[in-house]
């Protein structure tokens, strides 16, 4: 069956300069895509993580984990399985609030999905979230019809449950 799916794929990379373009250009160069990418540091010093989420059948993503494990700084990759992952996202959204209505409207969806708001003006409502990519995606089309004048989302970022370690 050849199905598309996203993944999320961690890969631990040495820290030096021109790795994230190795890699970008790895997949510009092979037509895959990148939907989504986060880059931090990890607690060992000198190394790395980039989450990648893309989307493809099995056959692309093995093809992207046999071309990444082919670069000299690539230490070790790893399709994050969902069941096995903790993903998170956060994301800041500029909405349309001009009447206290809107505000208190907006105050409370905020409050219903944990988020904060950071800066309040006559006519703006900024608010902070962060958790689920499906979560802040909900939130986000709830607060549609008052208009988003901007949104500002991170790269998705995952770490595996319990103690399995990348």
């Amino acid at each position: 069956m050849n199905q598309t799916n996203k993944h999320t794929i961690s890969i631990l990379v040495e820290n030096r300069t021109g790795v994230l373009q190795r890699i970008a250009g790895l997949f510009t160069r092979r037509d895959f895509n990148i939907d989504n990418i986060s880059v931090g540091k990890t607690a060992e010093p000198g190394i790395s993580r980039i989450t990648i989420t893309t989307y493809g059948n099995n056959r692309t993503l093995e093809q992207i984990m046999k071309q990444l494990n082919k670069l000299i700084e690539v230490l070790k990759v790893r399709e994050m399985k969902p069941e096995t992952t903790l993903r998170r996202q956060l994301a800041l959204l500029k909405i349309h609030a001009p009447t206290e209505q809107n505000k208190s409207e907006i105050i409370q969806y905020t409050d219903i999905f944990r988020g904060h708001i950071i800066d309040v003006t006559p006519k703006t409502i900024t608010i902070e979230i962060s958790g689920k990519p499906d979560n802040i995606n909900a939130l986000i089309e709830l607060l549609r019809p008052y208009g988003i004048k901007e949104i500002a989302k991170t790269g998705i970022t995952a770490i595996t449950r319990g103690q399995n370690t990348l």
